[in-house]
């Protein structure tokens, strides 16, 4: 069976909705997931590292914060230098997807920081392929079901507000994860035939 790991930062909770429900798409489409959260300190334990070795596609999940991935996630892009010594990584599929406060945030420079580590890694990036549907007229009334609504296509973009009670991203961008995860489920099915 297929197997996909979510390998993520989260700072306050955010981005952690984001990478589960990506992994819910992964699971909905009929595979294995693992949910590895990267600590404070940017680190993860031995065993996931084996998680992430034996997997045929890695998603990379951070908060964007000051236009970057956050400071503990690039400890953990850092680390994976020892596995790039090996080319362990080689051929597999990877994605990735990143949350901030601003529609923006300059987000796509975070996504950028993945798909280089990817590169860097001779791994195979699959981009978020869902159009934009916050031009229908259902977008135009500013519903939050929207798929896609900032038009990323790099990866999954999502936006929280910092309003309580509720400040996880909207149902819009929840869909858009989902959607995500069943894509890379997809992809790598049809790499590993």
């Amino acid at each position: 069976m297929t197997t996909v790991s979510v390998v993520y930062h989260s700072g306050y909770g955010h981005t952690e909705v984001v990478a589960l429900a990506i992994g819910e798409g992964v699971t909905n489409a009929g595979a294995n997931v693992n949910m590895i959260k990267v600590g404070a300190d940017g680190t993860i334990l031995d065993a996931d590292w084996d998680l992430l070795n034996k997997s045929e596609a890695i998603i990379f999940g951070a908060p964007t914060y000051m236009g970057s991935v956050s400071g503990p996630f690039k400890m953990f892009m850092d680390a994976t230098s020892k596995i790039w010594f090996t080319k362990g990584w080689k051929d597999k599929l990877a994605g990735g997807f990143t949350n901030s406060l601003s529609m923006s945030g300059d987000k796509l420079n975070s996504l950028f920081q993945m798909a280089i580590l990817a590169a860097q890694h001779g791994m195979i990036w699959i981009p978020q392929p869902e159009a934009n549907t916050s031009t229908s007229e259902a977008g135009k009334s500013g519903n939050s079901e929207s798929i896609n609504r900032i038009g990323s296509y790099l990866g999954v973009m999502t936006q929280s507000d910092n309003v309580a009670p509720d400040q996880s991203p909207n149902a819009g961008d929840i869909k858009t994860a989902q959607l995500f995860g069943a894509r890379m489920v997809e992809a790598a099915k049809r790499w590993n035939k």
